[in-house]
């Protein structure tokens, strides 16, 4: 339905660069034009576009959406043609415009794959890491390929609520500093007693000369995720995570010291009806697999209301420890008692040793520019994770019953049983 659409697109308009400048489409002619090859105007537009609209209520992207790999494989050989520091945030991040008017989000490499977060660090003063944006990408469309078969019917389970990230190796004088107009990021490029190229940026957290990026002689890693949308086109609703930790050296949050914490959220709008207490199940079990403390707000897009999923957005200090799970990321699940029918299906499946989790992310993985993108002990906390995650919800059923805690979201009234997001 046109009401699940982000937008609604009129297949007539043939994308023109020109207008992406400002940014506006045009179509003189008002009739579908076809090129020399016979596509239709909707053919001609760039992949990060064809992404775009493509988003509707239930998910970023399709199963089967081409574009979405050839948006990936954008995403590393486009030629960049303009970059600039992303404001606000505590560490620094760049946006990086290419040839074709797509842009993206580049995190840059800060820690190697074998460093794991000092043990005194708080969460809020951790690293953001390239690599863990790479992963999280994966993991939340990773099982794509993975079908139960069910009475002939398949059922496919998979999230698709992050923007597509790729890896790329950047040459920081010709695609960052000679390219940018930021006088601010200009100025605090210089050449290491290595004679290495370093930058440092501008941001609250690590942009100093003690804390500047080199490359070798300067080539960086670094993650770039696709935009979604420009907000003037498509609202997003910030929304305040009720489980948001302290931020605070010594204070506990709310839901630390209140066992009954969830009681409460589930009497308040939007979680006392519709799906979103699923939603945040979901996005606590995915924080939980990467080791990701760092989830104090989401998005949501504001044409969908309510009912529509939560965007897994900014998931860069995921994957610090591979030595330590932290159960604190658990909480909500522990104290909601709440789990989809078709999330639950899939961590089953994913606990079996032909669908190991662990392997089936390192083999996805590898199909990434800078792999390998883990090191091999955070695949193998993850398998560990999932064995926690299915013992918290087998004790919640044991205390309060199947129907209960298992949330069934799939519709029988179609031949191919698909899920209800």
């Amino acid at each position: 339905a046109d009401g699940d659409l982000l937008f609604n697109v009129n297949s007539d308009i043939r994308f023109n660069p020109r207008a992406a400048e400002q940014p506006e489409w045009q179509n003189e002619d008002h009739h579908e034009e076809f090129l020399p090859t016979g596509e239709t105007s909707i053919d001609s537009y760039p992949n990060w576009l064809k992404f775009h609209i493509g988003i509707n209520r239930y998910e970023l992207y399709s199963r089967h959406n081409p574009a979405i790999e050839a948006l990936l494989q954008d995403l590393v050989s486009q030629k960049i043609t303009s970059v600039a520091m992303k404001s606000g945030g505590t560490q620094l991040k760049l946006i990086m415009t290419f040839q074709n008017y797509g842009q993206a989000l580049f995190k840059p490499m800060k820690q190697t794959r074998e460093q794991e977060t000092p043990p005194d660090f708080f969460y809020f003063s951790d690293y953001e890491r390239h690599n863990a944006e790479i992963a999280a990408f994966h993991l939340d469309r990773q099982v794509e390929w993975i079908c139960i078969r069910r009475k002939g019917e398949i059922l496919i389970l998979d999230f698709r609520r992050v923007p597509p990230v790729a890896g790329r190796l950047v040459n920081m004088t010709r695609e960052i500093r000679d390219v940018t107009r930021d006088k601010k990021l200009w100025r605090t490029f210089f050449i290491s007693p290595a004679n290495n190229i370093c930058f440092y940026g501008e941001c609250s957290y690590y942009c100093s000369t003690e804390h500047a990026l080199c490359g070798k002689p300067d080539q960086i890693e670094g993650s770039l995720a696709a935009f979604l949308p420009d907000l003037s086109l498509a609202k997003r609703k910030t929304w305040r995570n009720p489980w948001r930790r302290s931020y605070h050296k010594r204070k506990k949050a709310e839901w630390e010291v209140d066992p009954d914490y969830c009681e409460e959220v589930k009497q308040t709008p939007p979680y006392d009806s519709g799906t979103r207490i699923l939603d945040i199940m979901d996005m606590t079990v995915f924080d939980f697999l990467m080791g990701n403390m760092d989830r104090h707000h989401y998005e949501t897009f504001e044409k969908f209301g309510n009912e529509t999923f939560i965007i897994h957005l900014d998931n860069g200090r995921g994957f610090g420890k591979y030595s330590h799970d932290e159960l604190s990321i658990l909480v909500p699940l522990n104290q909601c008692c709440r789990i989809r029918k078709s999330t639950y299906l899939r961590l089953q499946l994913l606990a079996k040793e032909e669908y190991k989790l662990s392997l089936l992310m390192k083999e996805s993985l590898l199909k990434d520019k800078i792999a390998p993108i883990l090191y091999q002990p955070h695949l193998e906390a993850m398998d560990r994770r999932l064995r926690i995650v299915l013992k918290a919800v087998s004790d919640c059923i044991e205390k309060d019953g199947y129907d209960n805690v298992v949330e069934n979201d799939f519709n029988t009234d179609v031949d191919t049983v698909t899920t209800e997001r």
